[in-house]
């Protein structure tokens, strides 16, 4: 079994939407194979409480809007650091950077098939890693700052 036409629509904008907001390392799976209660899911993060809260409601707005998808359940959202929102069909997680890490959720779906996602959304692959880079260095540089 495949994830249906559907599934897939709901995953591109959300993929889209999630892009648009400056998420990072955004990536799907079907996951219909070897879970009964919904066909995929998008995984995507932020550096920071806020971004994770705006891509968030992005993803919420454009899914309501463009495809008349409203969330069955959204959890998460008292820290920020995790959200979940259950379209049944799909479920998106947006995750802060560290807690994406610290899970490693695509350690648990690498053998489902990834989803091909819009180009936008490709291209934020590895944002994360250059985020981070780019704050230790400028950690390093300041006052005071970390300087292994």
């Amino acid at each position: 079994m495949t994830a249906t036409d559907r599934s897939l629509e709901l995953i591109t904008t959300a993929a889209q939407a999630a892009a648009d907001k400056l998420a990072h390392d955004v990536i799907a799976y079907d996951v219909s194979d070897v879970l009964s209660i919904t066909d995929a899911f998008l995984l995507a993060s932020a550096p920071n409480d806020r971004q994770v809260k705006a891509i968030v409601d992005e993803i919420e707005e454009r899914l309501l809007k463009e495809r008349g998808a409203k969330p069955v359940r959204r959890e998460g959202d008292r820290e920020s650091r995790w959200i979940l929102l259950d379209y049944v069909d799909i479920v998106v997680h947006v995750q802060h950077s560290e807690e994406r890490v610290f899970y490693a959720l695509e350690r648990l779906w690498k053998d489902c098939p990834e989803i091909e996602l819009p180009a936008d959304a490709k291209a934020t692959r590895g944002k994360a890693e250059e985020h981070a880079k780019l704050h230790d260095a400028d950690a390093a540089e300041e006052p005071g700052g970390d300087w292994r």
